[in-house]
């Protein structure tokens, strides 16, 4: 009976041990700070050369081309010709609207001394007052018609100056769609005009560097074709928001070009010197994991237990990330060991050379520290 309730006890002791879950030990992971550093950042861009004025000069009037008086290649001033579009026709159409308002200026005056006649033979009885009415109603339109051919004059003189086709703006002509002798309506295009001298160079910031930023600022500029020479440019105007899709700022910077050789579209890089930042939060490349919902870092509480961070990261250097938010000098980071690991996971932190970690103390993190 003894042996039968010793053989009972020891079945269900095994039958326990068999059902209880395996108690897993905490894994290891290498721990630093996040560190303080100052940071001198070179602050680059990209950008493209842009006309500071770039127009289609179109037709103002209908007619046949009579002369063409630039050619593509060309440059010219503002207000200079560049083609004729009959003008000798608006000069007739001139002369015509002046005889027109030669004659109705007549028939005004006419109407008025007419008037002026009948008013006082109405004050004196003989005129009836339905007389007055009429040569009333008569000096309105002639008078009325003396407005509209002075207008018409005023169209035609329009016109006489629209026929000479005229350079809005100083710059160079780089493309012609007319030819002399062909009939064009208004809004034809006729010459494409660019301004070449000064020319602009237009590039984004992102919006942390937008401080760093101010008109009359002088910046370098280098193009592919002269990759190895450096054209100066001052900044001469900064866009008044931050674009809420590439949180970027919008700059233009003039650059000298009075030998031509700078062209509108050219890729540019645009150099805008050294910015000294101080106490920047940077953390080793290697604890930045790349997952589906943006960068993210493991930060390690009190408790030994971690806290799965999204983080957003900036320059990067020797090693080092800089971490614009998510994390602030002083917090302790998993820099190895933290593929596996999930939020709230319980861990045995340990310094970089292997030793066991309580608060690892603040100081700069070390660069290119291993992945295993």
């Amino acid at each position: 009976m003894r042996t039968l309730l010793v053989l009972t006890l020891l079945g269900l002791t095994l039958a326990c041990a068999e059902e209880a879950p395996p108690v897993e030990a905490a894994p290891p992971v290498v721990v630093v700070p996040v560190a303080a550093r100052d940071l001198d950042v070179r602050i680059e861009a990209n950008g493209e050369l842009i006309a500071r004025n770039q127009a289609w000069v179109a037709a103002e009037v209908a007619g046949r081309v009579t002369e063409i008086v630039r050619d593509e290649g060309f440059e010219v001033t503002e207000g200079e010709v560049v083609a004729s579009i009959d003008p000798e026709r608006r000069r007739l159409e001139v002369a015509e609207a002046r005889a027109g308002v030669v004659q109705a200026e007549a028939q005004s005056a006419e109407a008025g001394r007419e008037h002026t006649r009948i008013r006082t033979l109405h004050e004196k009885g003989v005129a009836s007052q339905a007389r007055l009415e009429q040569v009333e109603t008569q000096l309105r339109l002639a008078r009325s018609r003396r407005e509209s051919a002075r207008a018409r004059l005023g169209v035609a003189q329009r016109a006489l100056a629209d026929a000479e086709v005229r350079a809005p703006f100083d710059g160079v002509i780089a493309e012609r769609r007319i030819s002399s002798g062909e009939f064009v309506q208004p809004g034809k295009p006729l010459f494409e005009l660019v301004t070449l001298d000064p020319i602009d160079v237009e590039f984004r910031l992102p919006e942390a560097d937008a401080s760093r930023v101010a008109l009359g600022q002088q910046v370098d500029v280098r193009v592919a074709p002269w990759p190895d020479e450096v054209f100066q440019a001052v900044v001469r105007f900064i866009g008044p928001r931050v674009d809420a899709q590439t949180h970027t700022l919008l700059v233009r910077a003039a650059v000298d070009n009075a030998d031509r050789r700078l062209r509108p579209g050219f890729f540019a890089a645009v150099d805008l010197g050294v910015a000294s930042r101080k106490g920047v939060a940077m953390i080793p490349e290697e604890a930045v994991l790349q997952r589906a919902d943006g960068e993210v870092a493991f930060r390690v509480g009190a408790d030994q237990r971690v806290e799965r961070l999204l983080i957003e990261t900036g320059e990067h250097r020797d090693g080092l990330v800089e971490i614009v938010a998510g994390l602030a000098p002083g917090d302790r980071i998993v820099v190895r060991g933290h593929y596996a690991l999930t939020n709230g996971a319980q861990v045995q932190p340990r310094t970089p050379d292997g030793q066991m970690a309580g608060d690892v103390a603040e100081g700069p993190p070390p660069a290119g520290t291993a992945t295993p």
